[in-house]
């Protein structure tokens, strides 16, 4: 009795082992990643003003599961950003508006904005990531900042500006390893070792806006010159202003009457004594040059560049004044 009892003790025991060591057989998790990033959004962008920076944070989440034992996971990635759907031109992004014109700008890994974040080996940005897989599962994350820059610069058309990033403009690409005891080496790159890997991407769009601005860069002084005795014939000369607008940009040039008109009639002023005067927008002197917007004032649309225009004016013959020097201070605005 004695013998079998023992023989059937070490039966069940044997028979216990068994079961245990069955059921802790190994079990690899898979490593997923996902990524994800706000626009990079600049604001407004005025022409011949900047630079103009901003940031925005791209992060990036992987996730393991399914070990059975508690676990450590290595996550080797390279983040690159494209050329965008603006493309670029001499080096440079571009965001684009609706008619196709181009505004200039960088990305950048480094936050002195000198490094530009691309989408080669030499240019991307690199991160290694670990963390803890327990036996329900980890995850861990990181993050990366782009910074942005639009340079200061002219000839720039005005309205939204825009360039998107998805797909292979802005992926990672990620390769990982898991232990089940004791941490890994990282994967030798982000294309190659470890135990597996992918390609994800993180979509968001370059954003601008050129709001329309004008400026007024010079307006030469109207010399009438010198008349002596009666004025007998009209005393014609000209003078240029010159201004820059943004590109299709729709400008209307005024003039007002000077400080010393009387009525509609401008006048130049020394004392009490005036000599009448008139300013025109052409050359024949038939179109009274005035402040009334889309009536007697001078159109036109901005070229993102220095334009001009050309203000005739005229001393009209018969007048009789005192001599001396006679002068008169006309506003010019741009409305747009």
């Amino acid at each position: 009795m004695t013998l079998h009892f023992t023989a059937l003790r070490r039966a069940r025991r044997a028979a216990l082992l068994l079961a245990v060591l069955g059921g802790a057989a190994p079990a690899w998790g898979a490593t997923t990643c996902t990524a994800s990033s706000p626009n990079l959004s600049f604001g407004n962008v005025v022409m011949n003003v900047g630079p103009v920076d901003t940031a925005a944070t791209v992060t990036v989440q992987c996730n393991t599961f399914g070990l059975s034992l508690l676990a450590t996971a290595r996550v080797r990635m390279c983040l690159r950003i494209g050329n965008g759907s603006g493309g670029v031109s001499g080096g440079d992004r571009l965001m684009k508006n609706t008619h196709g014109d181009a505004l200039r700008f960088h990305i950048y890994r480094d936050a002195a904005r000198s490094q530009i974040w691309g989408a080669d080996t030499a240019n991307e940005v690199k991160r290694d990531l670990e963390y803890s897989v327990p036996v329900l599962g980890g995850s861990g994350s990181t993050t990366a900042t782009m910074y942005g820059r639009v340079p200061a610069q002219a000839g720039l058309a005005e309205g939204a500006h825009s360039s998107n990033f998805s797909g292979a403009d802005a992926v990672v690409l990620y390769r990982y390893a898991e232990q089940l005891l004791g941490t890994p080496a990282y994967p030798a790159s982000c294309t190659s070792g470890g135990d597996g890997g992918g390609s994800i991407s993180f979509p968001f769009t370059a954003t601008a806006n050129v709001p329309s601005t004008c400026t007024i860069t010079n307006v030469a002084p109207l010399q009438f010159g010198s008349v002596s005795g009666l004025i007998q014939a009209n005393v014609d000369q000209s003078t240029t202003l010159n201004f820059t607008c943004t590109g299709r940009t729709a400008w209307q040039v005024s003039l007002d009457n000077g400080l010393h008109a009387s009525g509609q009639t401008r006048r130049m002023q020394m004392g009490t004594s005036h000599v009448s005067y008139e300013l025109y927008r052409d050359d024949a002197r038939t179109q009274r040059w005035g402040n009334t917007p889309n009536t007697d004032t001078a159109p036109g649309t901005g070229t993102g560049g220095s334009q001009s225009l050309t203000v005739y004016g005229r001393v009209p013959q018969p007048q009789s004044v005192t001599p001396g020097a006679y002068a008169d201070t006309v506003l010019v605005t741009i409305h747009y």
